[in-house]
């Protein structure tokens, strides 16, 4: 039976889910996206015999409602309702395990309330930089190369800044009912994700094959499914009939737009003062990362771990041989070492 959602103090409903011993050591496991919702994968790092788990949905995510709402998208909103669920669920220390976009949010709540927080492990982690931003909305090639225009689909034409397209995107975003145009760029987003998750899978590849680890044929299956869902999406870019996953690409985009284009009220340096704060503290900081992640580049869980060295923390810092999702079986092996004791 799935628990009751969650009334938010701003409005609307937060889903949640539980999963493992009710008795054992708590986690908080934080989605990335954003816009997406937990899903089945992000499980797979927990001991369900010794530890327990909880998982919500995000502000206007998964099956939180309103779906697709655009409004309080800030991290300190996001932050303060993480903070209502502990206090809802009676946990009165937990550990948090986060990727992606869900590590700015598990850095901003661990440096808030500090003394809820026993350890954190954060996996490809974001830093909400311009960079990260423009390799998804301004995609290049190296010099010399020539382009594959489906890889390098943007959401938007060339030839318009990542301002500019966040912007334009939020515009076509308001309306409920998708036009041509918003269809057109939310699959052309989609599309570009994937091209991204399939590049930095693609290169664990080849250096799993190189190095024989015992691990590539599992990457191998990994990287084709990935293949034949973007071919897939590819096919249906120009279909002028809206489906389904339309329509939830519709709702997980308005929110991404939402938070990339204010950079979720984050300030600059926040999230380095978070870093040092929690390892002024004491508090315990995994980082694994991909070494070959193209959404978001190693250096960040690099430089951070280096940061919390730097002030005394006790920081651990793992690349894995793996791209960008945490279900990639070398980034998922490495997860579940740090995060099972």
């Amino acid at each position: 039976m799935n628990p009751r959602p969650l009334p938010l103090r701003r409005g609307g409903r937060m889903a949640w889910k539980a999963r493992g011993n009710p008795e054992g050591e708590a986690w908080l496991v934080i989605h990335g996206g954003p816009g997406t919702g937990g899903n089945a994968g992000l499980w797979q790092a927990i001991d369900p015999a010794r530890q327990r788990a909880f998982m919500p949905d995000q502000r206007g995510s998964g099956a939180s409602r309103p779906r697709g709402t655009t409004a309080a998208q800030t991290a300190a909103t996001l932050v303060s309702e993480l903070e209502d669920l502990r206090r809802h669920l009676g946990v009165q220390r937990w550990s948090v395990l986060a990727g992606s976009w869900g590590t700015v949010l598990a850095l901003l709540y661990a440096a808030t309330y500090t003394d809820r927080v026993q350890r954190l492990v954060l996996r490809g982690a974001f830093a909400l930089t311009r960079r990260e931003l423009d390799n998804v909305f301004i995609p290049h090639c190296r010099p010399g190369k020539t382009p594959r225009s489906a890889h390098n689909a943007a959401p938007l034409p060339q030839g318009v800044s990542t301002v500019q397209a966040l912007s334009q995107l939020n515009r076509l975003l308001q309306s409920a009912t998708p036009s041509v145009a918003s269809l057109r760029a939310l699959r052309r987003w989609g599309l570009r994700e994937q091209a991204l998750a399939w590049q930095g899978m693609r290169r664990s590849l080849l250096h799993a094959r190189r190095a024989q680890a015992p691990h590539a044929p599992a990457v191998a299956r990994e990287a084709a499914a990935l293949q034949r869902r973007w071919r897939r999406a590819t096919a249906l870019l120009e279909r002028p009939q809206r489906s389904r996953s339309d329509r939830a690409a519709w709702q997980r985009f308005r929110v991404q737009t939402a938070v990339l284009q204010g950079r979720a009220g984050v300030r600059p340096a926040a999230l380095d003062r978070a870093v040092v704060q929690l390892a002024q503290r004491g508090v315990p900081v995994t980082w694994v990362h991909g070494a070959f992640d193209a959404v978001c580049p190693p250096d960040n869980s690099r430089r951070w771990a280096a940061l919390g060295m730097r002030h005394g923390g006790a920081v651990q810092l793992h690349l894995t041989l793996a791209g960008h999702l945490g279900h990639e079986p070398a980034t998922r092996a490495a997860l579940q070492r740090v995060v099972r004791p």
